[in-house]
């Protein structure tokens, strides 16, 4: 929709960030592993995702760092009406998901560190 800001790029190079973590049980990691990278490949390709990548705690096993970028609110409202996702979330009550807990963060313009 013309006009529309949801379909229009964030200003000033601002991107969506979001970034969580969830949970699984340890010994079901190597079982999910194929699940994430599925979800993962899916999301790269998807039009406006900038990163999409998971990660595991080096100090607590099963806990999974999560971080997105997106470059509008369209690009990130077709990614949760994707089909991977839906097959992605089918997954967790086998794999022992638990503890979703992500945020959602407008950014700015980048600054080197």
């Amino acid at each position: 929709m013309k006009g529309n800001t949801r379909d229009s790029p964030l200003k000033g190079g601002s991107l969506l960030l979001i970034i969580g973590t969830i949970r699984l049980p340890p010994n079901k990691l190597s079982d999910a592993i194929s699940a994430m990278e599925a979800m993962i490949t899916s999301s790269r390709a998807e039009p406006g995702c900038i990163e999409y990548s998971y990660a595991e705690d080096v100090l607590v096993h099963g806990l999974i760092h999560i971080k997105e970028a997106w470059t509008s609110q369209a690009a990130l409202d077709d990614h949760f009406a994707s089909a991977h996702i839906t097959v992605w979330r089918s997954t967790w009550q086998s794999l022992g998901i638990t503890d979703r807990h992500l945020v959602l963060y407008e950014v700015g313009d980048p600054k080197p560190s």
